[in-house]
């Protein structure tokens, strides 16, 4: 069993959609970045990456590349995933996403089936947690959205008992 962290934040920025887990979320802004600026896919991404020893998103999807301008992160999961596929397999994945505003209860269970979809796994192996910062820090003035998630992969072809 291997185990990453992923973490990521996005500033907040009038005129886009606001994308989290793959799932849009009616709110009045969405997050700034070169792709969609899913804050939450790009913390999974870089946990995903990370327990598997491979860097980070920036490496294989550096924000310089046009290719990746405005890009769904749902298609960048899909490539890590290539990535890992003969070596690794996703057995459970916990997310936190920070945001004062928009209140994000009424769409976790979306994420959760949007990330069961895109991972290919049983929803129950999927958590999504939101929380607020009670008004502190960027967050909490609602400048933007952080994320973390912490991943864990079963190497495949290992036999554990030696």
């Amino acid at each position: 069993m291997k185990v990453g962290l992923g973490y990521d934040v996005h500033k907040f920025e009038k005129g886009r959609k606001l994308i989290l887990g793959g799932v849009e979320i009616p709110y009045d802004k969405g997050l700034a970045g070169h792709s969609d600026a899913d804050v939450l896919i790009h913390a999974l991404i870089d946990a995903i990456l990370g327990a598997a020893g491979l860097g980070d998103i920036g490496e294989h999807f550096p924000d310089t590349e046009i290719a990746y301008k405005d890009i769904d992160s749902s298609l960048l999961l899909k490539k890590v995933l290539a990535i890992i596929e003969n070596k690794f397999r996703v057995n459970n994945v916990d997310c936190i996403i920070v945001a004062q505003r928009p209140k994000l209860s009424p769409y976790k269970e979306q994420i959760r089936i949007k990330l069961s979809e895109l991972l290919k796994i049983e929803k129950k192996r999927i958590n999504v947690k939101a929380k607020t910062e009670e008004g502190l820090g960027f967050t909490g003035r609602q400048e933007g959205i952080k994320a973390y998630v912490i991943v864990s992969l079963e190497e495949l072809g290992v036999d554990i008992k030696k």
